[in-house]
C-alpha cells in the first residue's frame, strides 16, 4: 500500500450459499460460471475476484446496473459482510484480522456510512441524530453537541437542530444523514446510492452540496451509484461492475474515450463528451501540425491541458486557427477544428 492509498481491496470474493468455499474452489479448479455455480451449489456469486485501490481524498464511484454487485462490494469494506476470500486494508489496517471489539472501534472511528435510507431516529432531534456517533464514543454531552452543531452549519442546516426528522424534507433528511456520518470525523466515507430516492432537482442540488463539502473536508469517499451521469459529475475515478466483476476503472474521460469492451461502450454511449473530454485527449503533437500546416503564429491562443471540449469548441467558433495546449507553462500540443469535430463525431451514437 502506497502513502496515498487509503483503501486497498485484493481478490475479494463473496459467494452466498451454504457451501461458499466449495463453490469458490470449483470456480478456481473448473472455471464454473455464475449459472453453473447456482445450479451445482445453489449459491450466488455476489462479488468475483475484485481488486481496487482508493487514493487519499478522492471520490471513487462504483457503478453498475442492479445486481452488478456494487452495494455488496462496499459492505465488505467495513465487514458488514464477510468476504468468502480476499484481503481488505484501510489506512494500513488489515480489516479481516480485527476481532469483534477492535472491528467495532475501527468502524466508529475510521468509517462513516450514508445509505439511501436516511435511517434517522424519529424520537431524537436533528442535533441529537447528528451527535449519535459521538455519543457512542462517550464524548461529553456539551462537546458532542458543539461538534454536531458545527457540522450542521457546514451542511447549512444550523437553524434546524431542534426540529425532528419528520419536519424536514427528504433532501434535508439526507443532509442530516451526511452530517451524522461526518460528525465522527471519519477517514473514509462509504455512500451507498445516497441520493437515488430523491427527486431529480433535489438530487442535483445535493450532488452540488456534496461536491462543495468534498472540496472543504477532503474525505476519502467511496460512492455507489447506478447513475452514470452522477458518477461522471462527482467522481474523480469510476469503477464499472457487471455480474460481480470489475470491468473497468478510470477517470470519466478514460472510460468515455477508451471503453474496455462493448458493455462499457454501450454503458457510456449516451454520455456527452463536452464536459468529460479534456484538451490533452484531443491534441496532436506540435511537430506533426507544423510539418503539415507550417509554423504557428505568435498570437495563437493557449489553453490549459485540462480545458473541456465544450470550451474548446466555443473557442474554435470564434478563432479560425489552431489552439496551443500547455501544461505547467510548457506547450505540449495543438488542437485544430478537425480534431474537435473528429472527437465529437466519434462520441455520437450511430443508429
Amino acid at each position: 500500500m502506497t502513502d496515498d492509498t487509503v483503501i486497498e481491496i485484493s481478490n475479494v470474493w463473496k459467494i452466498f450459499g451454504a457451501r461458499p468455499q466449495q463453490a469458490l474452489q470449483a470456480i478456481r479448479d473448473r472455471g464454473l460460471g455464475k449459472a453453473e455455480v447456482l445450479a451445482e451449489f445453489n449459491a450466488v456469486v455476489g462479488v468475483a475476484d475484485v481488486s481496487l485501490n482508493v487514493r487519499r481524498g478522492e471520490i471513487f464511484c462504483i457503478m453498475g446496473l442492479s445486481g452488478s454487485g456494487k452495494s455488496t462490494l462496499v459492505r465488505h469494506f467495513n465487514r458488514l459482510l464477510e468476504p468468502t476470500a480476499g484481503k481488505i486494508e484501510i489506512e494500513g489496517t488489515d480489516v479481516m484480522a480485527l476481532g469483534p471489539k477492535p472491528l467495532q472501534e475501527f468502524r466508529n472511528r475510521k468509517i462513516g456510512m450514508v445509505f439511501q435510507n436516511f435511517a434517522l431516529m424519529p424520537h431524537r432531534s436533528v442535533l441529537d441524530n447528528v451527535a449519535m456517533p459521538l455519543e457512542i464514543r462517550q464524548v461529553a454531552k456539551n462537546e458532542r453537541m458543539r461538534q454536531a452543531a458545527a457540522i450542521l452549519d457546514i451542511v447549512e442546516l444550523g437553524a434546524w437542530g431542534a426540529k425532528f426528522a419528520h419536519e424536514l424534507s427528504g433532501g434535508m433528511q439526507q443532509r442530516v444523514g451526511l452530517a451524522r456520518a461526518l460528525a465522527a470525523n471519519p477517514d473514509v466515507l462509504l455512500m451507498d446510492e445516497p441520493f437515488s430516492a430523491l427527486d431529480p432537482l433535489i438530487r442535483r442540488q445535493l450532488q452540488d452540496e456534496f461536491i462543495r463539502l468534498s472540496k472543504i473536508l477532503k474525505k476519502t469517499t467511496v460512492f455507489i451509484t447506478h447513475d452514470l451521469d452522477e458518477a461522471v459529475r462527482i467522481g474523480d475515478r469510476i469503477a464499472i461492475m457487471r455480474d460481480g466483476q470489475m470491468v473497468q476503472i478510470g477517470t470519466a474521460e478514460d472510460i468515455v474515450m477508451h471503453p474496455a469492451d462493448d458493455y462499457v461502450a454501450d454503458f457510456v454511449a449516451g454520455i456527452s463528451r463536452l464536459k468529460v473530454v479534456r484538451a490533452h485527449a484531443v491534441m496532436q503533437p506540435i511537430e506533426a501540425h507544423v510539418a503539415t500546416h507550417g509554423p504557428l503564429s505568435a498570437d495563437t491562443p493557449r489553453v490549459d491541458e485540462s480545458e473541456t471540449l465544450s470550451n474548446l469548441i466555443t473557442m474554435a467558433i470564434d478563432k479560425d486557427g489552431a489552439i496551443l495546449v500547455e501544461d505547467k507553462g510548457a506547450d505540449v500540443g495543438v488542437i485544430t477544428r478537425a480534431d474537435l469535430l473528429r472527437t465529437v463525431i466519434e462520441g455520437t451514437e450511430v443508429s
